[in-house]
């Protein structure tokens, strides 16, 4: 383990979480580091991240960097979930929506089951959150992008529909997240930006 895991999961660790002691640390990290510190956040660390993170904004320009339409961005993710805890949020900027949105899916293995959980995503003004809004589904994407599905069909029903993810800052990278459907899930995840972008 390097020494900026360890000190990233030992900021974690402290009985109160410095979010801006954290948020140096994360940004000093390479891309590596930071999925590996990630990749060790428990769900109790994900929950208190949540609550730490309050009040802090995310853009669209931390979420999607590019302005290119549809150019994949990567989010490494780690879920609170008790298995299949690891996928990715993959995004992109549209040609065909509002400027200040964008676009996505969930990519895991077992999307032909659930549906690839297609999303729109933008800036909530009202809190500053990101949302990833499950609600909506885009009417375009990259073409190596799985087939667009409303998120009721398959398994998607189950898992997609009527849930909108709301998204906190860490660092410039890192972002903590927190699923609702109608009210607050017990379902957390953190998110990791592949640092090519």
């Amino acid at each position: 383990m390097s020494d900026a895991v360890s000190k990233i999961l030992g900021l974690m660790n402290q009985p109160a979480i410095d979010i801006n002691a954290l948020e140096v640390a994360l940004d000093d990290a390479t891309h590596e580091e930071r999925v590996a510190a990630t990749r060790h956040f428990s769900g109790k660390l994900q929950r208190r991240l949540f609550d730490a993170a309050d009040g802090r904004a995310v853009t669209l320009e931390q979420m999607v960097p590019t302005h290119d339409p549809l150019r994949e961005v990567i989010h490494v993710g780690t879920n609170t979930l008790p298995a299949f805890r690891h996928f990715e949020k993959r995004f992109c900027r549209p040609s065909s929506l509002e400027p200040n949105r964008a676009m996505g899916y969930n990519h895991t293995p077992f999307w032909k089951v659930t549906t690839p959980g297609y999303y729109v995503a933008y800036q909530d003004e009202a809190s500053g959150e990101f949302f990833v809004d499950y609600r909506e589904i885009p009417t375009e994407k990259p073409n190596a992008w799985p087939p667009i599905m409303p998120n009721e069909s398959r398994l998607g029903h189950v898992v997609y529909a009527g849930m909108v993810d709301r998204l906190r800052r860490v660092s410039d990278h890192v972002t903590i997240g927190r699923a609702y459907k109608k009210k607050a899930m017990n379902a957390w995840f953190v998110l990791v930006r592949d640092d090519r972008y």
